[in-house]
């Protein structure tokens, strides 16, 4: 858990809290993600194990054991938070009920066929030798060499195509060179030898060499030429592919199998034959040549010094690239060939596309996320993995290769210790030993915590869920696969709403990582201020959008929970004995703007929580409680709170009303956010008065009518008393300190609405004698 699991959990809990306050019934599970890789790596780095010596059983058992012994102390962490979720309904992505589950959706899957089994790319990650998922990547920027090849074209007189790569050690598993075949091309006299280039970029990249240019031409004139690729003896002939622009690097591509998802996407275009170069060790096969057995990096390095001296690279030059590493080792990844399943959903886009349209989004911007990655699919879901630890696929083969499942009351079930009782018992059977990606289990979120749901009217109630709260970073992986296995499986949407929150960013601005030591251990920041105040900051942030942290921002939130200690206790002194009943008094025009204001919060803080706005109702109650409330109307009211025989049982009454009825509100205001202050000053008077165990249990608060008349005469108020204290700050005078006369200079209509607060002005400000001048504006003239 770091900073940002608190920044995005925290804003999900606002919403349920407010939704309980409410009046709705709110099923809020709990689940403990345990499964996959980063639990195997955690394993090993706190136990100092290397799971890959280990036997399959064992290396489960430890896992296993791990995630037992420790699930209670990572639930804590969430509980700490004020995270209020029900903790009796807590899950786990590996336990037994996750296993059934995902299982059983894979039979479902399977017999729909929708899932098969064949040979294809996939993302690899050498160091744990299992394929991986794209969200178990991240980018690393390194220094790498773009170089520049020239390939002979075949029956020509010293006539090459120039193309550029970063990875020349896959030359030996090309597959196809292409062009834009209405791009611009010229042809270059170097030396002896003529280069074809890009027209648009030749000038720039060439400036280094004497050239003429002896021709132009159009992509079109090369397409159909075969191109011999230097240092293995393979020729290609050059196509056009929608990909390749002309003047972009050289405008000439050469593809292989795989240099990255664009390789995939031309062979998926082209129908061309993959070559398997590389291997699951990360290191070229036989076909490799003199580089058989070395580290793709390694061979890189080699074949460019090689290509070099046979001229076969004319230049290189140094630049950044960005490239795939795994987040869990930073070992860059390699596309191979390997058998492995896949759902089939390809021929579904328009589908999928078309329910994604389906949900509420918030913000609603964030759907173009996944609109955009359904409209640029271009392969199926691999969700098979290579490891140990996690939930197996359910399949057993005989010789001849034919596939057995499982009965669907078997399960859960392990094909290296069980058997099918679809098969003959006599007939020998060879286990499948890949587990099913982290993705495919959480696919099925919606359902898994309904397993413990017994009664079927409310299981039916409860699916589809209402609201997915999530981050925009997997928008194209959680969310995507969850709605894509729903609707595979039920032809529905699994939720109703979309609510995306962003990212807590490091006090630089850049994502945090443990890989990158920016993360910020939300325990300590608890220790140092409290939980309620990391929840205030994540409060702070618009939903969708990325926040750095910053350590003030707990501090000015620490502010907050002290000042509502503070000022409820202050309250709660002036109403000791005093207990609303009936109507509400009559009220002074003062406390008419308090209650008006409270009101006109109320209503825009339920309307933006309706929205999953919370950072609008967090700061509009913000103000409220800071401004309106603590600055200004706790010094208006406070002498009639101290000398109530000069004010009047009239007067007093309807000041205690207005306190009571704002801090009563104001605190349930707050309480989505900040859980603990909010339960213990509701404790110290308002659970009593109410009849209510809980500010959590208590009804959110309705608004009622606004005076407008009372909001401009208790702003008009403000306005004065903020100049009679700017003139006391000035002067380094108490404000207690009297003042003798003050001119307000402004519109009779204004003289009029002051006038109806003037004894609180009066005895709020100090000043003793207030003198009105017609005029237009306002001013406010100090006599002392």
């Amino acid at each position: 858990m770091h900073i940002g699991h608190a920044f995005s959990f925290s804003q999900q809990d606002f919403i349920a809290r407010y939704k309980r306050m409410k009046g709705f019934e709110v099923f809020y599970p709990f689940g403990t993600d345990d499964n996959g890789l980063p639990t195997i790596k955690l394993v090993q780095k706190e136990l100092k194990l290397d799971v890959k010596k280990m036997s399959r059983a064992e290396e489960i058992k430890v896992c296993l054991d791990y995630v037992n012994e420790h699930r209670a102390e990572f639930i804590q962490d969430w509980k700490d938070l004020g995270m209020s979720c029900d903790f009796d309904y807590t899950y786990s992505t590996i336990d037994e009920d996750s296993r059934r589950l995902s299982q059983r959706t894979f039979i479902d899957l399977y017999n729909k066929g929708l899932i098969k089994r064949r040979k294809g790319p996939i993302m690899w990650d050498r160091v744990f030798q299992s394929a991986i998922a794209q969200a178990e990547l991240e980018d690393e920027t390194r220094k790498a060499y773009l170089n520049y090849v020239k390939a002979k074209i075949e029956g020509s007189v010293n006539t090459y195509v120039i193309y550029a790569t970063t990875r020349p050690e896959l030359c030996f598993a090309v597959v196809g060179m292409s062009v834009e075949d209405s791009g611009e091309y010229v042809k270059l006299k170097v030396g002896d030898e003529y280069w074809i280039t890009g027209k648009a970029t030749y000038e720039e990249k060439f400036k280094d060499f004497e050239y003429e240019i002896v021709e132009e031409l159009k992509g079109q004139n090369l397409i159909g030429e075969k191109v011999k690729i230097p240092s293995v003896d393979k020729v290609v002939e050059i196509s056009h592919d929608v990909a390749v622009k002309a003047d972009f690097g050289t405008g000439i591509a050469y593809f292989c199998t795989y240099g990255g998802a664009e390789d995939i996407e031309w062979v998926s275009r082209h129908k061309a034959t993959p070559v398997e170069l590389i291997d699951k060790a990360g290191r070229l096969n036989n076909l490799g040549g003199d580089y058989e057995g070395k580290l793709a990096e390694e061979a890189r390095k080699d074949i460019i010094i090689s290509m070099k001296e046979t001229g076969d690279i004319i230049f290189n030059e140094k630049k950044e690239q960005v490239v795939n590493v795994s987040e869990r080792n930073q070992v860059e990844v390699e596309y191979i060939v390997s058998y492995q399943w896949y759902v089939e959903y390809l021929d579904k886009k328009e589908y999928l596309f078309e329910m994604a349209n389906k949900f509420n989004w918030y913000p609603t911007h964030m759907k173009i996320r996944l609109e955009n990655w359904i409209k640029g699919l271009n392969w199926d879901w691999g969700f098979s993995r290579q490891r140990n630890y996690g939930i197996p696929i359910p399949v057993w083969y005989d010789k001849e290769g034919n596939e057995y499942l499982p009965d669907v009351d078997q399960l859960p079930i392990d094909p290296v210790v069980d058997r099918p009782n679809s098969a003959p018992k006599d007939l020998e059977l060879i286990p499948e030993t890949d587990t099913m990606d982290t993705w495919f289990t959480s696919g099925s979120s919606p359902e898994l915590p309904l397993v413990y749901v017994k009664n079927e009217d409310m299981r039916k109630k409860l699916f589809p869920m209402d609201l997915r709260p999530q981050a925009h970073d997997i928008i194209n992986f959680w969310l995507f696969y969850t709605m894509s296995k729903n609707n595979l499986l039920y032809d529905a949407n699994p939720f109703k709403d979309v609510a995306i929150s962003g990212f807590a960013l490091d006090p630089h601005g850049k994502k945090m990582s443990k890989s990158k030591v920016n993360v910020v251990d939300p325990r300590e920041m608890h220790d140092k201020y409290n939980s309620d105040a990391i929840r205030y900051w994540a409060a702070g942030s618009k939903l969708g959008e990325d926040m750095p942290f910053q350590e003030k921002d707990l501090v000015t939130a620490n502010k907050t929970t002290t000042k509502m200690w503070n000022a409820t206790k202050f309250a709660i002194m002036q109403l000791d004995g005093y207990k609303p009943e009936g109507d509400a008094p009559k009220l002074e025009i003062i406390d008419a703007w308090l209650i008006s204001k409270l009101n006109k919060v109320i209503d825009t803080a339920t309307k933006s929580f309706d929205k999953y706005e919370y950072s609008k109702a967090k700061s509009e109650v913000e103000l409220f409680f800071w401004q309106d409330l603590c600055d200004n109307y706790l010094e208006i009211v406070k002498d009639r709170m101290y000398n109530p025989d000069e004010w009047g049982k009239e007067k007093v009454e309807s000041g205690k009303y207005s306190l009571y009825t704002a801090f009563s509100n104001v605190i349930k205001l707050f309480a989505p956010f900040m859980p603990y202050i909010t339960e213990e000053v509701y404790q110290l008077y308002f659970a009593d008065i109410e009849g209510i165990d809980s500010v959590h249990r208590a009804q959110w608060p309705i608004s009622g009518s606004i005076n407008d008349g009372a909001i401009k005469a208790g702003d008009l108020l403000v306005e004065v008393l903020a100049e009679a204290r700017k003139y006391k700050s000035q002067k380094g005078l108490s404000l207690k300190v009297d003042i003798s006369k003050a001119v307000i200079k402004t519109s009779l209509e204004n003289i009029e609405f002051i006038k109806f607060v003037i004894e609180d002005l009066k005895s709020a400000s100090k000043i003793q004698e207030i003198v009105f001048e017609e005029k237009e504006g306002f001013n406010v003239e100090i006599c002392d």
